[in-house]
């Protein structure tokens, strides 16, 4: 093994341990709310629980905290970020959007633990190389480069200990840590939101449950000419450890420079693949993090993590299919009642709080219906969408979409904003019509 990683720490990995860190971290957050209103106090300024807690150094505490326990908790916060960034307050979301980042890699003699006991002892002797500098660090475990003896280049990922035993703990605690804070807006629910994440962040550590993805995904994926996908190497696979072949590449910011013609090329083949996903596979990949794809020499994209695969059923296409539709067609109460019965918007609303709801959809779904190229960079729609989110939040708008849903809408919400980075120009429409 080679090349220490710098900054490594250990990942806490006891299920006691991990509570206590948590829950110590809630008893400190309140500490220093209770310190941050007594000065408020002393100056005479007026006193509010949720400004008390949520300061600036409080939250980057906690963005810290969770990215040194990686796991449930880690993702949990990612996800904070990504499902709720629109409504967060910047304050908030900014800090936990750090957390999109990658954590601190586990030392040498942690990694070794956890490869003696997936290997067993004596596991070097199959290796040329193996490298400790993880080239890729996550939530739930880190990928390193390495070489079996005759040459065979793979990627072996390898899970954080004690990571898959306490995804329970780890979400429970910071549920409590959550509801205490406040940050979350008035009225939401977080209670599904995190039932959904325990149930996925269960199938997403069974490194054994990933490789069938993967190979499940390639089947499906076919001989798709811009797209490439490593294969598992069963031996050396297995709960806690999933060795792949190594697929060269580059990051997808290495487009950044890149002609506009390759940019587009590279947006509009993720968008096809996403649409192929949804209404062809009944399968995503449904964490669009730039770090899961990579850009060949051969001017294909590379496939590379499948921890977070989401099956589509039958009805959940066909439901997407009438918004998309609807959407296109400029038809509102068509799009209202799709949209009511995808889930994604409660029948209950208040006539006002619907109306509005249902423009904001318009305005997500308006490029769609473009047979033009539609400018990712310049058209300024995220932020628009995200000032109409929080206003409707602002109207009381709290309605939390089934996490199936949320899932898609993470992974569509993900391929805009890559195709935002690449600057792209796509033509949605021609994209999208023989889906609908």
């Amino acid at each position: 093994m080679t090349d220490e990683p710098p900054r490594s720490a250990a990942t806490p990995s006891g299920r006691f341990s991990r509570t206590a860190r948590v829950a110590g971290l809630g008893v400190e957050l309140a500490g220093r709310a209770l310190i941050t209103g007594a000065g408020a106090l002393a100056r005479g300024e007026p006193l509010a629980a949720r400004d008390l807690v949520l300061t600036p150094g409080n939250l980057h505490r906690l963005a810290d905290e969770l990215a040194r326990l990686r796991g449930a908790a880690m993702k949990a916060g990612q996800l904070l970020s990504m499902d709720y960034g629109a409504v967060l307050p910047p304050e908030v979301a900014a800090p936990l959007a750090r957390l999109q980042e990658s954590g601190p890699p586990m030392p040498p003699r942690q990694l070794r633990r956890a490869l003696d006991r997936a290997w067993g002892p004596g596991w070097m002797t199959r290796f040329e190389l193996f490298e400790t500098r993880p080239a890729a660090s996550a939530s739930i475990g880190q990928v390193h480069r390495a070489r079996l003896r005759g040459g065979h280049k793979l990627a072996v990922k390898v899970q954080f200990p004690g990571v898959r035993d306490s995804i329970d703990s780890d979400l429970d605690t910071l549920a409590w840590v959550v509801r205490r804070s406040g940050m979350l807006p008035k009225g939401a629910d977080i209670d599904p939101f995190l039932e959904g994440v325990r149930a996925r962040l269960h199938g997403e550590a069974d490194y054994a449950s990933e490789a069938a993805s993967l190979s499940a995904y390639a089947s499906a994926l076919g001989d798709d000419p811009d797209f490439v996908m490593p294969q598992v190497i069963d031996a050396l696979s297995g709960d806690t450890v999933l060795a792949m072949d190594w697929v060269d590449g580059s990051p997808l910011s290495f487009l950044d420079s890149a002609h506009q013609a390759d940019r587009d090329r590279a947006a509009r083949s993720l968008i096809r693949l996403t649409l192929r996903e949804v209404f062809e596979f009944g399968l995503i990949q449904s964490d669009p993090n730039p770090a899961n794809f990579r850009f060949g020499t051969d001017g294909r994209i590379a496939l590379l993590d499948f921890g977070a695969a989401e099956t589509v059923s039958p009805a959940r296409a066909e439901s997407l299919r009438s918004v998309l539709r609807a959407g296109v067609d400029g038809d509102d109460a068509a799009l209202a009642a799709a949209l009511t019965e995808a889930g994604a918007m409660s029948g209950a609303l208040a006539p006002g709080v619907r109306t509005r709801a249902i423009a904001a959809a318009r305005l997500a779904l308006a490029p769609l219906g473009r047979a033009a190229p539609f400018d990712f960079a310049g058209a300024g729609l995220v932020d628009r969408l995200r000032d109409e989110a929080a206003a409707l939040q602002g109207d009381g708008f709290n309605h939390t979409p089934p996490v199936d849903l949320a899932y898609i809408q993470r992974k569509v919400a993900g391929v805009y904003l890559i195709a935002a980075r690449l600057r792209a120009r796509v033509a949605l429409r021609p994209l999208i019509s023989p889906w609908l």
